[in-house]
């Protein structure tokens, strides 16, 4: 069964099970620039070298669980899905790295339109009656990565922080991901560009970047329609260069009561139109792409910091986009 939305959002509120912090700091030693000398052949103390600075300040790691309980596949039905995830985030001398991969199975393998079967079964009638159960749900790997180089770290200065603007960066990153579905989905893509990170009130965080962007994926259903006068019988896409935004606003309501520690986060990521990439309906099997777009508002209410007064976590650390999110994208 082929579907016409091809494009597959799922957003997750990622429920933190284990978090390792390494912390690094280095603390200047004072010495008294004179002491008055014992005796008048006595040397004069001389200060202490200052020990260099760490390369890595932040390293974080987080492995986790959620559970997504109508969660569903273009062309297919809802299920539940359980997903574990790893996670890491540090800082170093000149940026930010982060890194997340995500394992996702889908528990109901009922045909369509009532579940989201692996391969073959997803491909429905005549061949698998709807609602029967004869492969299991479909499972999916997916990863990310994002890194920034900030141009205040790499020229040792402060020139790019002006305002509420704190830094400038370069930032980059990549996606993949893989299914057992007949479409076989294969998300390869990169991105480069730069980031603005802004200071809000209450130390909160706005960054905003720009990207130049370039996906590949994989079609398997276009071998499902041979008598195409264009066909694509490798189901390879290849879409065509595009611009990306990803915009993340972390804002603690400082202005409640300490007791209330809540936290607005809000996520807008943006793709511009990528075109077919592979031969275009109705001589080929490809869909046009328009604008896509993702967007996720939450409020955040932080029991730790509360009732043991915890100091923030990899949330309010990271000054990199994408974060706590997965985007999918399916031709």
């Amino acid at each position: 069964m082929r579907s016409t939305a091809k494009l597959t959002f799922l957003v997750a509120v990622m429920a933190t099970t284990a978090s390792v912090n390494a912390w690094a700091q280095v603390a200047d030693r004072f010495v008294d620039e004179q002491l008055p000398p014992e005796k008048p052949s006595q040397p004069l103390p001389t200060k202490a070298p200052k020990e260099p600075p760490p390369l890595f300040i932040v390293n974080e790691n987080i492995v986790g669980y959620y559970y997504l309980p109508t969660a569903t596949n273009p062309g297919a039905g809802q299920t539940p899905k359980n997903a574990a995830f790893f996670q890491h985030f540090d800082v170093w001398t000149y940026g930010t790295n982060f890194f997340s991969v995500e394992y996702l199975k889908a528990t109901n393998g009922r045909v369509p339109p009532f579940g989201t079967p692996a391969a073959p079964c997803d491909q429905g009638p005549p061949v698998f009656p709807p609602g029967a159960e004869i492969c299991p749900g479909y499972t999916e790997i997916y990863g990310f990565a994002r890194s920034t180089l900030g141009w205040n770290q790499l020229a040792g200065t402060k020139a790019f922080s002006i305002g509420p603007l704190t830094n400038i960066e370069f930032a980059f990153g990549a996606d993949a991901n893989t299914d057992n579905t007949t479409l076989g989905s294969a998300k390869r893509s990169i991105q480069a560009g730069l980031q603005f990170d802004f200071e809000t009130p209450y130390r909160g965080f706005l960054n905003v970047a720009a990207y130049a962007y370039k996906e590949w994926q994989h079609d398997g259903l276009a071998s499902t329609f041979p008598f195409q006068p264009i066909p694509n019988p490798s189901g390879n896409v290849n879409f065509d260069p595009t611009w990306a935004v990803e915009v993340n606003y972390s804002q603690p309501l400082g202005f409640l009561p300490p007791w209330l520690r809540l936290k607005y986060k809000g996520l807008v990521v943006m793709h511009g139109p990528k075109g077919c990439g592979e031969p275009c309906q109705p001589l080929g099997p490809g869909l046009l792409r328009t604008t896509e777009y993702l967007t996720q508002q939450i409020l955040v209410f932080d029991v730790g910091q509360v009732l043991w007064n915890l100091p923030p976590t990899l949330g309010d650390l990271r000054r990199v986009s994408l974060v706590e999110k997965q985007i999918r994208h399916q031709p």
